[in-house]
């Protein structure tokens, strides 16, 4: 499923991230060994305040393939190709709106309340 160094998109507290696998993992671990970038710039990741994470393998969003790799300017840092941050941005756009919605129909819910 994710081999060691393999990069991805995935739900990490509640916030779209990128995140490059740790150590490789197969289809039936449930949870994933991930180091977590935070989008800083055009294309520009850089390595979030929580570095290390373990996230459940559903939470992934998409996997990138080995020949999209991204390019390491710095330690810390990784710069992604055109379409796979054009991918991030629609993917980070597209979980942005199914929050709102969520709290659209939850505020809705707890006015008819009152």
């Amino acid at each position: 499923m994710l081999k060691n160094g393999s990069l991805a998109i995935a739900v990490v507290q509640r916030q779209v991230m990128l995140v490059q696998a740790a150590r490789s993992h197969n289809q039936r671990e449930r949870w994933v060994d991930v180091y977590t970038y935070t989008p800083f710039g055009d294309r520009v990741f850089l390595a979030s305040n929580v570095p290390q994470a373990r996230i459940a393998s559903c939470d992934i969003l998409t996997i990138f393939p080995d020949e999209d790799g991204a390019r390491e300017p710095t330690a810390g840092m990784l710069e992604l190709p055109p379409q796979a941050f054009y991918e991030f941005m629609e993917l980070s756009s597209r979980t942005q709106k199914r929050y709102e919605q969520l709290f659209s129909a939850w505020s809705t819910k707890a006015k008819r309340r009152w």
